[in-house]
């Protein structure tokens, strides 16, 4: 599962999700994408359970980019516990997805195999998800 060799701070603050993606918004390496269109934290076992999806629909062709990294800290406290004591230990790691980002890319593949890929990935995430192409015109 991915997540950071090492952080500076081991705990980090929750943070805003306004606004639009400032980077990460268009299409760089591959011909189709998976964009988001809602504000939200992908997990890493998210990543990976679609990044696993994608390279079964693929069947071996074709190639796939990752665009989005967990490198936020989730902490959580125990259930039942009083309040005191410091912030929880760290469960695991978060990527801050806002919407316009580009999540997954893929090419190499013909365009009903890559949208359906993408889409059966973009089930597996907690936000609204859209298939997009390098050109408009052939995802009708």
């Amino acid at each position: 599962m991915l997540m950071p060799k090492r952080v500076k701070w081991r705990k980090q603050h929750r943070g805003r999700m306004t606004g639009k993606a400032l980077r990460g918004a268009d299409l760089n390496f591959g011909e189709y994408g998976l964009q988001a269109l809602e504000p939200g934290w992908i997990t890493a076992r998210q990543i990976e359970a679609a990044r696993r999806t994608i390279v079964r629909a693929m069947k071996r062709h074709g190639k796939v980019w990752i665009r989005i990294f967990p490198d936020k800290s989730y902490t959580h406290r125990p259930p039942e516990t009083r309040m005191g004591k410091g912030k929880g230990p760290v469960e695991y790691w978060v990527a801050v997805v806002k919407p316009g980002r580009i999540m997954f890319e893929v090419s190499g593949l013909e365009n009903e195999e890559a949208r359906e890929a993408l889409k059966q990935a973009g089930y597996k995430f907690p936000i609204k998800t859209k298939v997009v192409a390098r050109h408009e015109g052939e995802l009708a």
